[in-house]
């Protein structure tokens, strides 16, 4: 009895306050973060026939959709490049951070048995979950390499810029991620709403169309899209000709970074009631 008592013991108590974020906590259980992005990708996928050609097929499909509706039949402009490199530049971007919202948003509701059963950062799973949408990022991507070639295009030293952009993309849609994640464990018209975001945050960004198309009065205000910055940069970066605009690109890392600091503190705020309400 006097061994039980003297044994080395951990007490688990929630967090108080506007508590730290404890990143050498998330370090401790990178392990987590690696088995819950993995498990991801594995039933994302299990029991389909085609696998990752679904990942393939979506974008390609879209882009094609796009080409003829609104290169062909509507002639937008694309900048001097071939419109099917344009839109599919753009929607390179966008599913990578509308995937992250889908998946990173609703996790939390996902997982509720995990949670309300094992201890562990509950931070790690939207970024777990946005971990697994890299995934389907570097398929496309190699798709997106593929047109290149096809089109003999090539970006030139704007390329480097490439991972750059990807991580503003990653910052943003986490933070976002982790404000409405949080907000869904109460609050599960965030379930319903976030379908209907994605698709007026998707017109309201340069996906379809480029910055040249809103007019000249309206760019101020259509800059504050932090969207419109890491678009117009993945398009500069993946097909070359010209210069990224550099102001709107700056907008967006100073949202990405606030959007990563106040919702990794408020998922802390709040997470200690994740289990009561899950």
């Amino acid at each position: 009895m006097a061994d039980f008592i003297a044994s080395p013991h951990t007490r688990i108590r929630p967090s108080r306050g506007w508590s730290a974020l404890r990143l050498g906590e998330l370090w401790e259980f990178r392990d987590v973060l690696v088995m819950l992005a993995l498990r991801d990708v594995k039933l994302r996928y299990k029991q389909t026939a085609l696998g990752l050609v679904w990942v393939v097929l979506q974008p390609l499909v879209a882009g094609v959709i796009f080409t003829m509706i609104f290169g062909k039949f509507a002639g937008l402009p694309s900048d001097g490049r071939p419109y099917v490199l344009f839109v599919f530049a753009g929607l390179l971007g966008w599913n990578l951070f509308a995937g992250i919202l889908q998946r990173a948003g609703n996790s939390l509701v996902t997982e509720a048995r995990l949670i309300t059963k094992v201890y562990f950062p509950r931070l790690l799973i939207p970024c777990a979950a946005a971990a697994a949408a890299l995934v389907d990022f570097a398929v496309s991507l190699a798709v997106m390499a593929a047109l290149l070639v096809w089109h003999g295009v090539w970006p030139g030293a704007w390329l480097l810029l490439l991972p750059v952009v990807v991580a503003i993309i990653l910052a943003l849609a986490v933070g976002v991620s982790l404000w409405i994640s949080a907000l869904n464990v109460k609050y599960r018209d965030f379930m319903y709403a976030l379908p209907f975001l994605i698709q007026v945050w998707m017109y309201a960004s340069p996906v379809v169309y480029g910055s040249e198309m809103v007019p000249e009065r309206w760019r101020g205000v259509f800059a504050l899209n932090p969207l419109v910055g890491v678009l117009e940069g993945l398009r500069t970066a993946l097909l070359g000709g010209g210069e990224p605009a550099l102001v709107p690109l700056a907008m967006a890392v100073g949202t990405a970074m606030i959007a990563v600091v106040s919702g990794a503190f408020f998922f802390r705020r709040v997470e200690r009631g994740f289990a009561d309400n899950l």
